[in-house]
């Protein structure tokens, strides 16, 4: 990986890197890494990148090599955030895991969150964590799938419920930069809060269906998914202004009609004005305005996990 703004892309077979030029978009340079291996989330930040590569192992690129850091062991890795608590690691069943040398043992206090024997899955599994973001406060978000969001302002020694589970959040995003800015997209639609989660608005004027499985913050503007339910029918793309409210606006310029399945849990990001979403069917898009409109820079991909600016 080298300076430039480019698009990292996780896939089942591996992981791809795109430049981006910063105005006129893709220039049609692609990096292929780690092939062959399944990449389930991705982390640029912190001392990365950081990658979960078969859904057991943390991968780390230094100095332009990836090398496996450490293994989950029979936990299936689910998302990874580097936080003030430090490199966290969700995991299938509810856990969550930290970095500690070469180790990854499990979050003291999250075993113990309020609520935790509440947590469920519609289909009678047990709960995942989801989705993992920190706040440019300290504070640390982490998604239960279905339970809830969780807040930890201590560094990871304490948490606290702050939705309902039955909202059923699929992604928790705090932008950067943003203290107090806590964005959901859930079964419910698109839900905000402007004070660490203490109180939240629904605000779904303009979506075509309200199951939403990402969002992510370009400047000012909220890009956010949509479908008719969990198996992606007509799925589709929006943005609003996240100051002026309104109505959600739907994303066409450069994208299909409709999507084959959901744009999915972390599969949307954003920097600046520039957003990138990955799909089920190996495809990237790219946005240089906030989502007005859009590019193809890659199909024929295995599905994308993940995406990531950096």
């Amino acid at each position: 990986m080298n300076n430039e703004q480019t698009v990292v892309v996780a896939t089942g077979d591996g992981l791809h890197v795109f430049d981006v030029g910063s105005a006129s978009g893709h220039d049609g340079r692609r990096t292929d890494e780690l092939v062959g291996r399944e990449v389930r989330a991705l982390e640029l930040r912190g001392e990365g990148p950081w990658a979960i590569v078969d859904g057991k192992e943390l991968w780390r690129n230094a100095h332009g090599r990836w090398s496996r850091v450490a293994s989950t062991g029979r936990r299936r890795a689910t998302c990874l955030a580097v936080t003030p608590a430090g490199l966290l690691i969700g995991t299938a069943r509810a856990h969550l895991l930290y970095l500690e040398g070469d180790e990854l043992p499990p979050v003291a206090g999250f075993e113990q969150a309020e609520g935790r024997k509440a947590w469920y899955t519609p289909w009678g599994a047990p709960a995942d964590v989801r989705s993992i973001s920190a706040g440019p406060d300290g504070a640390i978000y982490v998604n239960v799938h279905v339970g809830g969001v969780l807040r930890s302002t201590d560094g990871g020694t304490t948490w606290r419920p702050l939705l309902d589970i039955e909202h059923d959040i699929h992604q928790v995003h705090a932008p950067s930069g943003r203290p107090g800015l806590v964005l959901v997209a859930a079964f419910d639609g698109f839900g905000v809060s402007r004070d660490g989660g203490e109180t939240w608005t629904w605000e779904n004027d303009g979506l075509h269906a309200h199951y939403c499985r990402a969002v992510a913050l370009a400047g000012d503007t909220v890009i956010l998914s949509a479908s008719a339910g969990h198996h992606g029918r007509r799925a589709a793309l929006y943005r609003r202004s996240l100051q002026g409210g309104g109505a959600f606006e739907r994303c066409a310029a450069g994208l299909p009609e409709w999507f084959s399945d959901n744009v999915d849990t972390g599969c949307v990001a954003a920097i600046g004005d520039t957003v990138a979403i990955g799909t089920e069917d190996g495809c990237v898009f790219l946005s240089t305005d906030a989502g007005r409109a859009w590019e193809s820079i890659a199909k024929g991909l295995a599905p994308v996990r993940a995406v990531a600016l950096g």
